[in-house]
């Protein structure tokens, strides 16, 4: 296509540096001095000099800071603040900034001396060891770009009830983000400690207050599995696990324990109370499914999206996020009819597996209304369902992996609102 979209979607209740109307080289530079020139003006804005050129700004801090017209939030699922979403409208690329990095912990966030700290490997193999921080960060680290995502994210995307259109897409998705993880591989642990071939499963414990527990195959030890101690060129933030946590690319959030302080080798799950009252899928016949950790592939619109407004018809660029815990993604599809018609999306690169994938699509707007989609396709030749589709496989019952098509409605007047799996 040789015609570039020149409009961006606008919010409704305010502008940020994501929504700015791209007017040439020229006309930027006009509205930032413009922009500078008000902000000493107007109440609630951050006071600069009509200026800049005229006035010696500050020197180097110890601690970096974002500029104080860009304040992204995480916000918090429940009164309780067990979790909170990442803001994924208001990000760019696919590095989520530790501090906006979604969290979720079952029993709050527990202080760690990391001078104290230990981590008791145990079980099936041939000498049980215990490894201190600084004995784990002596072995060969491994860093990665990878995603994590809750098993329940996107539960208002599935339930009728939690579907309202006032919904932002961190408030829908917001519990999935990417970083770099630093760490050495499970499976150099476990040679370590001689773990023997009759070993099928290993248990991971945290050492938070709720002691969380999950039983993991031992073919994830052996693929890509983590004990890591920095994220983003930093050790770990607390909420994230410090000082060590499992990590379990592509697996759901819960598997990847933090805080760890166990592993235990053996040749049976071991049936914790994480995997049998909880993550575990009922099914419409009257079973469920167990051990269902690979996350499935999903998408998002991140952009337009609710509280975005379209200023009128032309050319906008629709972007979102691509995700599946199973590799990459190959393809993402668009439509702007509600699912009517599909066109293919650009993928952003890098193109990373089982790690966010950005995807981009030129849209030309002719003002009427439309139900706008995004469908994912991995590597392994599945497709993103439809609502309808996954509530047939699933029934209303599931409370985890709701990774269905979500839809966003744009009225004749350019607002954007949320439509859950469609039109």
């Amino acid at each position: 296509m040789s015609e570039r979209p020149q409009l961006r979607a606008t919010r409704a209740s305010a502008v940020s540096r994501r929504r700015v109307l791209v007017a040439g080289a020229a006309g930027a530079v006009g509205a930032a001095v413009a922009l500078a020139g008000q902000s000493a003006e107007q109440p609630g804005r951050p006071h600069v000099p009509v200026d800049p050129t005229k006035a010696q700004g500050p020197g180097a801090s110890d601690i970096g800071a974002r500029s104080p017209f860009e304040q992204p939030r995480r916000v918090s699922l429940n009164q309780r603040r067990t979790s909170s979403q990442t803001p994924l409208q208001d990000l760019e690329g696919i590095i989520t900034p530790s501090d906006l990095h979604f969290e979720r912990h079952h029993g709050g966030v527990p202080a760690i001396d990391p001078t104290r700290y230990s981590l008791l490997i145990h079980g099936m193999v041939e000498r049980p060891l215990i490894f201190t921080l600084e004995d784990l960060k002596r072995f060969p680290a491994r860093s990665i770009i990878r995603s994590v995502e809750c098993s329940g994210n996107g539960g208002r995307a599935y339930r009728n009830e939690d579907i309202i259109p006032h919904l932002t897409p961190q408030q829908i998705d917001g519990l999935t983000s990417t970083s770099e993880w630093t760490g050495v591989p499970v499976a150099t642990l476990f040679r370590e400690a001689g773990a023997s071939a009759k070993a099928e499963w290993f248990l991971a414990e945290g050492m938070d207050a709720a002691m969380l527990t999950r039983s993991i195959p031992m073919a994830k030890a052996y693929d890509d599995a983590l004990i890591v101690y920095a994220q983003n060129g930093e050790a770990l933030r607390p909420e994230q696990g410090y000082p060590a946590r499992l990590f379990l690319p592509g697996f759901e959030g819960s598997s990847s324990v933090k805080w760890i302080r166990r592993l235990e080798l053996a040749a049976e799950p071991f049936m914790t109370r994480e995997e049998t009252s909880k993550y575990t899928d009922p099914l419409p016949d009257g079973t469920a499914r167990i051990f269902s950790l690979v996350m499935d592939a999903k998408s998002i619109i991140t952009e337009p999206a609710y509280p975005d407004r379209l200023t009128g018809p032309g050319w906008w660029e629709i972007r979102g996020l691509a995700w599946t815990g199973r590799g990459r993604i190959t393809q993402v599809d668009v439509s702007v009819d509600g699912g009517k018609t599909w066109h293919a999306a650009t993928l952003d690169e890098p193109v990373l597996p089982k790690c966010h994938t950005r995807f981009r699509y030129a849209w030309d707007w002719k003002g009427g209304e439309a139900v706008l989609m995004s469908r994912a396709t991995d590597e392994t030749g599945y497709v993103q369902p439809t609502l309808e589709v996954l509530m047939a496989a699933r029934g209303p019952a599931t409370a985890y992996h709701f990774n269905n098509i979500r839809a966003w409605r744009v009225a004749q007047s350019g607002s954007v609102t949320f439509a859950g799996g469609g039109a």
